[in-house]
């Protein structure tokens, strides 16, 4: 089963995640990377947005499944290369040379709110779906490289609150505490004010890049360093 796919609206690049869950595994690492390639090769597109056709979830976060095989099968090696692959999307976001968006449908949990926060803007839908850091409730801290992350896309007082309650937020919440654009009513809305919003971007991909690099240097020096002392030894658990 295809885990994403990709078309055009305009000026628009909508990737649209189409595995349920929409989980993170190595195959959602592999297929993400490619469309992000893939995108940026065609030269008609200025922004980025990723949704899901899941009318529930947005991203559920890390394949738990997949992950509790390949540690009983003490595949360690995988794990480790797992966890640096992820780092390759969230540094491929960060460093994209053209706005990503996220068109938040439904829950975005763990893994998947981070993948949220590596974008540039985000939008939500208010009737349905929470946003959430549940990694204090099952012992899972986080890396460096991901509290960065964080930080980027959330005022620092909200970042504690969230992060050391594990609590559910709506999109009406975060909104006021703008770490989204808009609270949206429905799916219908969040799609055309996220797609409205990434067709204003007409920048010269450059300078896009250079901006978004400079800007984001340290955060991308921290998943190159600090990432590694918890990576290698596998210090992903309490």
């Amino acid at each position: 089963m295809a885990v994403l796919r990709w078309d055009k609206q305009g000026t628009v690049a909508v990737i649209t995640m189409t595995n349920g869950e929409n989980r993170h595994n190595p195959t959602f690492t592999e297929e993400i990377l490619k469309a992000f390639d893939e995108i940026e090769a065609d030269e008609t597109v200025y922004a980025v947005v990723i949704t899901s056709d899941d009318p529930k979830n947005w991203s559920q976060g890390i394949d738990v499944a997949w992950l509790t095989d390949v540690f009983n099968k003490k595949d360690y090696q995988a794990i480790r290369d797992f966890m640096y692959g992820l780092n390759r999307i969230f540094k491929r976001i960060l460093l994209y040379p053209m706005p990503v968006i996220a068109a938040i449908n439904g829950h975005a949990f763990g893994d998947g709110s981070i993948l949220a926060c590596a974008c540039d803007f985000r939008f939500m839908k208010a009737d349905r779906g929470f946003f959430c850091f549940p990694e204090v409730d099952i012992s899972i801290p986080f890396l460096p490289g991901m509290l960065e992350l964080l930080k980027k896309a959330m005022p620092y007082y909200k970042l504690e609150d969230a992060v050391f309650s594990g609590k559910r937020m709506g999109a009406k919440e975060l909104e006021e505490h703008h770490v989204i654009v808009k609270a949206c009513a429905d799916n219908e809305e969040l799609m055309r004010e996220a797609l409205a919003f990434a067709a204003t971007f007409t920048k010269k991909r450059p300078i896009f890049g250079e901006l978004k690099r400079r800007l984001h240097r340290h955060i991308i020096e921290i998943m190159d360093t600090q990432d590694r002392e918890y990576i290698e030894p596998l210090k992903l658990l309490m």
